[in-house]
């Protein structure tokens, strides 16, 4: 992509600076908040599926000095602008990886997989952007992929809408240790999105926490973005997503 059709955009207060797209699949908060979830530490290694611009990954090693991100995603321009951003990335379908990748295995993985599933809704006009919201691999095949890939005891941490939780239980064969972090848009209203941490292996109790509110308030009340503390913190400051 020529420079006339990108911009670039601040996360974490301005600490990474992402090329992305003018048209197309735009990050926005979610693989922050995915970055803020995954509990890595330094050395320890982590996979991102789906990685797009690399948002995520770089959140993720903004926060957490010497992790060794790496990065897949399908849409060659989206891969080509990760490693722009500073991404080590690997262009490929998560269902098809390389024989080098599937040779590999991670302390972590990290997803934010397409909302929608196929037929749900309008379509988003931008071919980029409609492959990355709608669901064309089965969200089975990202689970699967996570488990294959990572190491015994090793964590997935995935971000998703909170009315897709049953498939992602479904498909937690192999995990225990689970827990849901519903994320409310303000006080009073249901969760739109939830973040979920399992651990390959595990056989911890399952537990649903409480909801993280992303806006101060029942409704806005005026100009500015209105996140609460918590938010801000994870937005702006780099913070944990704070679990338990």
């Amino acid at each position: 992509m020529s420079e006339a059709g990108l911009t670039r955009d601040g996360f974490l207060g301005g600490r990474v600076q992402v090329w992305q797209p003018v048209r197309g699949y735009r990050a926005a908060t979610d693989p922050v908040f995915l970055a803020a979830a995954c509990p890595a530490r330094p050395g320890e290694t982590v996979l991102e599926l789906g990685c797009g611009v690399g948002v995520a990954a770089l959140c993720l090693a903004a926060r957490v000095p010497g992790v060794q991100v790496t990065g897949v995603e399908r849409q060659a321009d989206y891969a080509d602008l990760a490693r722009r951003n500073g991404v080590d990335v690997v262009n490929a379908d998560l269902s098809a990886l390389p024989d080098d990748l599937r040779a590999q295995s991670f302390d972590h993985v990290i997803c934010n997989p397409p909302y929608f599933v196929p037929g749900a809704g309008t379509g988003a006009g931008d071919a980029g952007r409609e492959a990355a919201l709608r669901e064309d691999t089965p969200l089975a095949d990202w689970l699967s992929t996570a488990r294959a890939r990572l190491k015994p005891q090793g964590w997935m941490t995935m971000i998703h809408l909170a009315e897709r939780l049953p498939d992602i239980l479904a498909g937690l064969d192999g995990f225990g240790s689970i827990a849901v972090l519903p994320l409310a848009a303000r006080e009073g209203r249901a969760a739109g999105r939830i973040v979920l941490r399992a651990r390959k292996g595990a056989r911890g109790a399952f537990s649903l926490l409480a909801p993280i509110l992303i806006h101060e308030g029942a409704t806005h009340a005026g100009d500015g973005d209105d996140y609460s503390a918590t938010t801000r913190a994870i937005l702006r400051d780099g913070a944990p997503l704070p679990f338990g």
